[in-house]
């Protein structure tokens, strides 16, 4: 039996997914959505961190793999699968719908759909110095794993052009000044930034958080009206929660308030 190529950690109500390896092969997609679903169904768990190991975060497709798969096409020259519609799609999907905040710590270089990953969650923490590509491209491909959708929420359309027509590197501090991560650090407190702003994520109003995410996933293309509808909404709901009560008493009170997500 080959070795995983996602492991899962949990602690204080983080749940931590760890790419083993840098390509997005066939196990570590499936591996990874697996995980993704098993988070989504597990109640006990109030943030996530995805992050990688050793000098890359993610670097899209395992090109290896995805020769092969190219040379095994039918005789009529259509592939034998749609990765990207069977595999890919359902993957950020699930972790973009994940109720709980997903901090991504890219631990190093982050390419492709691995870009596509990484904006599929709601904070980054990048290192200093790494380097970023959009990538696809240089081989001829189109962009996949929501990366279009992504790039113009986050850069505008015009930056998101040239990056996508034009996939030259870029630094982790580039990308910090676009707005594509949040937190630039040294690679060797990425782990460390990241979990910490996890936890401090758990601990939070999660409640509060889920709504949040609920509006930001609509509100750069809903109208105004609609926005303000699906936001009296929420706030209703969150209004009549023992957290917002908990957090209104704490405030008063001059102490910090205990969120436990009710």
């Amino acid at each position: 039996m080959s070795e995983p190529t996602v492991t899962r950690t949990d602690a204080g109500g983080v749940a931590t997914l760890t790419l083993q390896r840098p390509g997005l092969s066939h196990q570590l997609r499936t591996e990874l959505l697996t995980h993704v679903r098993e988070v989504a169904a597990d109640e006990s768990v109030r943030a996530v961190l995805l992050t990688g190991t050793g000098r890359a975060f993610c670097v899209g497709q395992d090109l290896a793999e995805h020769l092969e798969s190219l040379r095994a096409e039918r005789p009529d020259g259509s592939p034998s699968l749609s990765v990207v519609e069977a595999e890919y799609n359902p993957l950020v999907l699930a972790l973009a719908a994940l109720r709980v905040p997903v901090v991504v710590g890219i631990n190093g270089a982050c390419a492709g759909a691995g870009l596509g990953l990484a904006l599929a969650g709601d904070l980054r923490v990048a290192a200093a110095g790494a380097k970023f590509t959009t990538a696809f491209a240089g081989i001829g491909l189109s962009s996949d794993s929501g990366l279009a959708s992504r790039l113009v929420h986050c850069v505008g359309g015009s930056r998101a052009a040239e990056l996508l027509l034009l996939p030259e590197p870029f630094t982790a501090e580039t990308a910090g000044q676009w707005g594509l991560v949040h937190r630039v650090v040294a690679p060797e407190q990425v782990l460390a930034e990241s979990r910490a702003l996890a936890a401090r994520l758990a601990a939070g109003p999660t409640l509060a958080y889920r709504a949040i995410k609920t509006v930001l996933a609509t509100a750069a293309t809903d109208s105004l009206e609609d926005t303000l509808a699906l936001e009296a909404s929420l706030q209703t709901g969150l209004g009549a929660t023992a957290d917002h009560r908990e957090a209104v008493e704490a405030f008063l009170a001059k102490r910090p308030a205990e969120f436990t997500g009710r």
